[in-house]
C-alpha cells in the first residue's frame, strides 16, 4: 500500500476576528499568539511519536494550531523542508546533515534513536541468516534514506558486500513486504511496523539490526526562516514534546493504542501486540540536540567523502540547544 502525502487540518481554531473587534481598531491577532505550523513526519515507525504528540492534545494545551503532512520516509519530509512546504520534520541524522547542506535545516531537539527498528530481511524460505549470504540476490531499499546510506556505506562493505555485489531495487518502505511475498526480491533494508508484519505473517526473516552499527537518532528539524520568525512558538512546541514524553515510559499502552488506529485506518492488518512489540524498539527520549554533535561531525565526514554534500555543517547554526534550554527553564 502506498501511503500518499497528506495535508490534514485537525482541530484548527475558529479565527477570532469580529467585525466588532475591527472596529474597535483592535488588533485580530494578539501579538502573543502563536504561529500555526506545518508538521512533517514520516508513516513508518520512527514518525509515530511525532504522530503521538499531535493526537495527544499537548499541542493545542499550548496553543499550537497544526497541519499534518504525512510520507513515506524522513528523506521525503527532507525534501519538503528544503522546498519549504513544511515548517518541522523527523529524520535521522543522515538526512538532517543533507537538510542542512541543501536547505539551511536546524536541528531543535532529538526525538529518539531507531537503530533496533532497522533490520534486514531476507524471504523466509531462503532460509538466510548472514549478510555474506546476500551476494547475487535482489535487495529492496528506498535508496537516499538515512538507513539505505548506512546499509550501503557501512554494513554491506563491513560484511564483504561491494557495488555491484547485489542488486539494489529502489523502493519505497511501505512495498517492501509485498514485494517479498511477491518474490520480485529476495530481501529488504525496512524499518518497522513492516518488519514485524512480515515476520508474524511468515513472509521474511531476520538477518540483522542495526543498532550495534548505528543507533541512528533522529531528530526534529525546522527551517531556521521559521524559526527566526517563531521562536516563542518552538519554545511552546518543545514544551508540548516534553509534556508527552513520560507516557512512552509510563503509558505505553496509551501510545500503542493511538498508532494501532493509525495503521489500521491506513489498511493494514497488524495485530496489536505486532505493534507494541515494534513500538518498545524505539527509544523514545526527547532531549537537547546539542547531544548529537558528536555524531552528527561522524556522519557528515563520511558523507563529505563521498561527496554526497559539499561542506561540513556550521554546528552553531544549524543546532539550536538554546531552544530546548528555553523550555525546560
Amino acid at each position: 500500500m502506498t501511503v500518499r502525502h497528506t495535508g490534514m487540518t485537525r482541530r484548527q481554531c475558529l479565527a477570532a476576528t469580529g467585525a466588532g473587534v475591527l472596529a474597535a481598531g483592535l488588533r485580530a491577532r494578539p501579538a502573543s499568539a502563536l504561529e500555526a505550523i506545518r508538521q512533517g513526519y514520516q508513516t513508518n515507525i520512527w514518525g509515530m511519536p511525532t504522530y503521538y504528540l499531535m493526537q495527544s492534545g499537548a499541542l493545542e494545551k499550548r496553543g499550537i494550531k497544526f497541519q499534518e503532512f504525512a510520507v513515506a520516509s524522513g528523506n521525503l519530509t527532507m525534501q519538503q523542508m528544503v522546498a519549504r512546504q513544511v515548517d518541522l520534520g523527523t529524520y535521522a541524522g543522515q538526512s538532517f546533515i543533507i537538510g542542512v547542506d541543501k536547505g539551511d535545516m536546524v536541528g531543535v531537539m532529538r526525538i529518539e534513536e531507531v537503530g533496533k527498528t532497522v533490520r534486514i530481511m531476507a524471504r523466509k524460505e531462503l532460509g538466510l541468516s548472514k549478510i555474506e549470504e546476500l551476494k547475487g540476490l535482489k535487495i529492496a531499499s528506498q535508496t537516499g534514506s538515512s538507513m539505505a546510506n548506512v546499509f550501503m556505506d557501512t554494513v554491506a562493505p563491513t560484511h564483504g558486500l561491494k557495488k555491484g555485489d547485489f542488486q539494489e531495487v529502489r523502493m519505497d518502505v511501505n512495498n517492501m513486504v509485498a514485494a517479498l511475498a511477491a518474490k520480485t526480491v529476495d530481501a529488504m533494508v525496512n524499518v518497522e511496523p513492516y518488519n514485524s508484519i512480515a515476520e508474524a505473517d511468515g513472509i521474511a526473516t531476520p538477518i540483522m539490526d542495526f543498532w550495534n552499527v548505528d543507533r541512528m537518532p533522529v531528530l526534529m528539524a525546522a527551517t531556521p526562516d521559521f524559526v527566526a520568525r517563531n521562536p516563542d512558538t518552538i519554545v511552546a512546541y518543545l514544551k508540548a514534546w516534553q509534556d508527552i514524553a513520560r507516557d512512552f515510559k509510563e503509558s505505553p499502552a496509551k501510545v500503542v493504542d493511538a498508532v494501532h488506529q493509525f495503521y489500521t485506518q491506513k489498511g493494514y492488518t497488524v495485530a496489536r501486540d505486532t505493534l507494541a512489540k515494534a513500538l518498545a524498539l524505539v527509544e523514545v527520549n526527547p532531549s537537547s540536540p546539542a547531544d548529537l554533535e558528536p555524531y552528527l561531525r561522524e556522519q557528515a565526514d563520511i558523507l563529505l567523502r563521498q561527496k554526497i554534500i559539499s561542506a561540513i555543517p556550521d554546528w552553531k547554526k544549524a543546532l539550536r540547544p538554546d531552544l530546548w534550554a528555553k523550555a525546560s527553564a
